[in-house]
């Protein structure tokens, strides 16, 4: 993406997404305008040596932007609340929902190019697969609220363009289980599983995985679509640049990998022989536990993106490699 002389405003920018891509925007001298909880800028160490411009309390946005009135090149709204454990459905529709609203709508008076962050958990036990056809959107039957208000932006998305009250360009990522540098800020239960491997191990020298309650799939064989971050800073990118003009993507490898590949490839990347128990699922989770997930790509690749995604091996020797540079081996 060519830097523009014109900032980005990147919402959820203390994030984890949403700082990398921030990051990525130093690296190729974009201005941005971040967005967030302003004390999230000032508490997260792997934020340390990002740009992140002018930055805005998220609160106060839409009266900064009636009185500054700045000029965008595009809007990425990454902000939201992502704890699936969540159960405040007031609070997920006033962050996920009508927060979203509103810079959507911002976008289309001014015109301006609009990204945001959807979810794969809007596919729910997978019942009709992962196809992200947009017909099939209002069938899903995501398993947590934080799902459901992802699903329920998606639809009225979709309804706006309907009214064609949109802005020039749009697109929705759902995201499926992202992991790589720069969130550790994060609840435990929405880390990745990638980290948590590489704390168990610096801690005790074991991982522990969920065993399976189903009796058709063996211990530590649930699968997952792992995409490594800076594949998802990549698409962004590619959908900014291109322009992809409308619509709602899985952003995921499409190919599902199982807990137990990941927590060997840890050990790998760490030089460690593998030391792998299980434990049960919490049962605050268990009815919501996703046993496969796996994202078609095909709608995304017939856009035009072409680029190979990181193997989940390459994807975590990467990462434990910027975990070990910054935190000097200590946890």
């Amino acid at each position: 993406m060519k830097n523009s002389s014109k900032p980005i405003l990147v919402t959820g920018a203390a994030g984890f997404i949403g700082s990398q891509y921030v990051s990525y925007c130093n690296s190729i001298h974009q201005s941005v305008i971040s967005v967030d909880e302003l004390s999230c800028f000032q508490e997260r160490n792997e934020h340390k040596g990002i740009n992140f411009g002018t930055i805005i309390e998220r609160e106060k946005l839409f009266e900064w932007l009636n009185v500054k009135k700045p000029s965008l090149s595009a809007i990425i709204h990454m902000g939201a609340c992502s704890d699936q454990s969540v159960k405040n459905a007031s609070y997920l529709k006033k962050m996920n929902i009508d927060y979203s609203k509103n810079i959507w709508d911002y976008a289309t008076l001014h015109k301006i190019p609009f990204i945001y962050a959807s979810s794969g958990a809007t596919y729910g036990s997978g019942e009709i697969g992962y196809d992200d056809n947009e017909d099939l959107i209002p069938k899903l039957k995501p398993l947590s609220l934080y799902g459901k208000s992802k699903q329920e932006f998606d639809l009225w998305a979709l309804k706006q363009e309907q009214k064609d009250s949109h802005p020039p360009t749009w697109c929705g990522f759902k995201f499926f289980n992202v992991y790589g540098f720069g969130e550790r800020h994060k609840n435990k239960m929405s880390r990745s599983t990638v980290l948590h491997a590489f704390v168990q191990i610096g801690e005790v020298g074991q991982v522990k995985l969920f065993k399976s309650h189903r009796p058709d799939i063996a211990h530590g064989e649930q699968k997952r679509d792992f995409i490594y971050v800076e594949d998802v800073i990549d698409v962004i990118n590619f959908a900014i640049k291109k322009p992809i003009h409308r619509g709602i993507y899985n952003l995921g490898t499409g190919e599902a990998r199982t807990f137990l590949d990941l927590a060997k490839s840890v050990f790998k990347a760490l030089n460690k022989q593998d030391n792998i128990t299980f434990i049960d699922t919490p049962l605050h989770i268990r009815d919501q536990y996703q046993y496969f997930t796996q994202a078609s790509m095909a709608r995304l690749r017939e856009q035009g993106y072409e680029k190979p995604f990181t193997s989940l091996e390459e994807g975590i020797k990467k990462y434990i490699q910027k975990l070990n540079t910054f935190y000097s081996n200590k946890i």
